[in-house]
Parts: structure tokens; C-alpha cells; sequence
């Protein structure tokens, strides 16, 4: 189903005359742009409505270079300017909702309130073939990073070198985790700091680009302890467990709290009983880091095609890719140029080639 016709039975459903984003993530599923200035609002500089047909409103310092370089998606859509000190962004959607029965994404006065997490599931056809393009372009800037890393290299610079490779790529870095021996092991959000690399890193990224995400982590050895492999393939174990158990809730229509509790299994066939509760699993990818984040019995329905990006952990230990499930499962974060090793979902119905630890696998 198309975005135009979601949207027109979203009215219906609602008995809804007009529907507004201004959210950046939100703004980006429709226009395939960016309508951010200021990273530090939750709304961004323009708004895309829905009333039949798309119309978007912003101030009229931007609404030039919006109309030009934002819109690739709705390239026909009316741009309707208001004077940047004469109004807000909210008091342009209530001047031109005026009389409407109306709902925003932001607080507008007047309006009611929408969430659009469930309208952008599952994925278009256009959405996938940009989240592939993402996918193997951020692979490719970490993996190339990862290479290059040594022992005393600091957590910072990594993750400096990281931003700084996905940003000439046009890609953002919402998230930047860098773990060196010592801290990967006492923390599951490792986030940068001056410490030392040391024996082992894991590097971890949540990436966007046109509002879609794509996270990834890849684990590389100069020194390891000897429990690396064993928890880096338990780790690798579970996540396509979760993988085998999106498919299947997405074919049967399942929900996040019955991937949940695959994976709390797998994680229990291995020995690891419990490590679950240490950290979040991962969940729905998008136009969202996690459109949600499966929980134990959690009601979010599954849907393919999406994108999926689950991220179990074993003390020390991380496996994570963003894949698309459908009939089949497509690893999007890869190159094939990183060294794997096969996984095979519990139950044995999933096997996939998943990286395995630089470092280790060329020893």
C-alpha cells in the first residue's frame, strides 16, 4: 500500500480533514528530505499535510531551499510560506487548519494528536531500495574504519573517524558507540571516551540518511580473552534466532512479544539464562532506530516487509545488523568483505553468514 493511500484511509479512519508531520522522521517518510536546522527541537523547520493532497508549510527563510533541494519525493506539492517573526511553525498549521477537524504530530493548538510509527510499516518498495543503498554504505564507512583500528587508538577518535566517514557519504550518526576492552565489558552503551582500545573494541552505529536507519556493530581482536568467540557467537546465535522468529511472527501474524520470547530462549539454550534483562534486544527499523523495542509480551504487530535490527549482547560481546525480512531475510548493513562466521537460529530453521571477530577470524 501506497503512502498517499495510508494516509487517505488514516483520514477516513479518523474522520480526519487534514493530517500534519513536522517531525523529522516523520517529514522524511513523506518528502524524502530533511526539514532540520536546529538539532535540538523535536520539530523541524517545515511541515508536510495531508488533506487528498500534500501541501507543505515552513517560514520563508527556508522554504526556497526546501522547495528545491527537499521535496524528491513530492516534487508537486504546493510549499505555502509564512513570515518567520510573524508566527510559528504550530501557529501555521492552526492558521491553515482553521474550522478543520484536524491532527498533527507536534503540539498544535486545536488539533488533535497522531502518532505515525504505525503508518510507516511495513516498508514501500522506493523505502527499500534506499534503506539498501544506506545499508551497504554504512557497513562500508565502519568496516573501513574497523580495519585501521590499533591497540592504542582512543575511543574518541574512532568514533570521530566513523562520523566523519559517514557524514562524506551524507550519512548522519544519531548513535556512535565505541567500547575498548575494558569498558565493552563492564557496559552495553559503551560511549566514547578517552580510553584506550586495549585487547579488543566493539563499534557500534546507528545511522541515518532521508530518515531511514541503519545500526551496526562490528567486534575487532588484537589481544582477546579467551571468552570472545564463545559469547561473540552465542551473541550471533540469538540475533538470528530473533531473525528466524520475525519472519515467522510476520508470516503468521505474530507480535514483538513472540520474537521476545524466542530470543529469551536462545539465549537460555546457550547457558546464558536471564542475560536478556542487561539489555534491550533491538526491534522494527525504519525511519526510527526502533520503530519499536520488543519487550516481554509486547503487542507490536510484525510486519514485512520491514526492517529489523536486533542486538543481543553476552557480557563483552555484540552481534547487530539491520536486516529485511520478508519471505526472506536481507542483511542490509554488509559489504561482503568482512570476514563471517555461520549461525543457525535455535530450532534450525534460519542459518545466516554473520561477521565473526576481526582479528580472530584471520588468525
Amino acid at each position: 500500500m501506497d503512502k498517499h493511500t495510508r494516509l487517505e484511509r488514516a483520514l477516513e479512519r479518523r474522520d480526519l480533514d487534514s493530517i500534519w508531520f513536522a517531525r523529522p522522521n516523520a517529514f522524511a517518510w513523506l518528502t524524502g528530505g530533511n526539514n532540520v536546522v536546529d538539532r535540538e527541537g523535536d520539530a523541524g523547520d517545515a511541515a508536510v499535510g495531508f488533506d487528498g493532497e500534500f501541501r507543505v508549510v515552513t517560514n520563508d527563510i527556508e522554504a526556497d531551499r526546501i522547495e528545491v533541494e527537499e521535496l524528491p519525493d513530492l516534487e508537486d506539492a504546493a510549499v505555502e510560506r509564512y513570515p518567520w517573526y510573524d508566527a510559528s511553525l504550530a501557529e501555521a498549521i492552526a492558521d491553515r487548519t482553521d474550522g478543520e477537524r484536524a491532527a498533527a504530530d507536534i503540539d498544535v493548538p486545536g488539533l488533535e494528536t497522531v502518532d505515525p510509527t504505525a503508518l510507516r510499516q511495513p516498508l514501500t518498495g522506493r523505502d527499500r531500495e534506499r534503506y539498501r543503498e544506506l545499508g551497504r554504505e554504512t557497513a562500508r564507512a565502519l568496516e573501513s574504519v574497523c580495519r585501521e583500528l590499533e591497540p592504542d587508538d582512543t575511543e574518541r577518535e574512532v568514533a570521530t573517524a566513523l562520523r566523519v566517514g559517514l557524514s562524506a557519504r551524507g550519512i548522519e550518526t544519531p548513535v556512535v558507540l565505541v567500547g575498548g576492552g575494558e569498558r565493552a565489558r563492564r557496559y552495553r552503551h559503551y560511549t566514547p571516551t578517552t580510553a584506550e582500545l586495549g585487547d579488543y573494541a566493539l563499534v557500534s552505529v546507528t545511522a541515518q540518511r532521508r530518515g531511514l536507519h541503519a545500526s551496526c556493530t562490528r567486534t575487532v581482536a588484537f589481544d582477546p580473552p579467551a571468552w570472545l568467540e564463545e559469547r561473540h557467537r552465542v551473541a550471533a546465535r540469538v540475533e538470528t534466532t530473533a531473525l528466524a522468529a520475525t519472519r515467522q511472527a510476520a508470516k503468521n501474524g505474530g507480535t514483538a512479544g513472540d520474537v521476545f520470547g524466542s530470543i529469551r530462549d536462545a539465549y537460555a539454550d546457550a547457558g546464558y539464562d536471564g542475560e536478556w534483562k542487561r539489555h534491550h534486544q533491538g526491534g522494527a527499523a525504519g525511519f526510527a532506530g526502533r520503530e519499536w523495542i520488543a519487550t516481554p509480551g509486547h503487542d507490536a504487530a510484525v510486519r514485512a516487509p520491514m526492517a529489523y535490527a536486533w542486538n543481543p549482547t553476552v557480557q563483552g560481546a555484540k552481534s547487530e545488523d539491520t536486516a529485511l525480512v520478508d519471505d526472506d531475510v536481507e542483511v542490509l548493513t554488509t559489504t561482503g568483505e568482512w570476514p563471517t562466521l555461520s549461525a543457525t537460529a535455535a530450532g534450525g530453521d534460519l542459518e545466516l553468514e554473520r561477521p565473526a571477530v576481526l582479528g580472530l577470524a584471520d588468525s
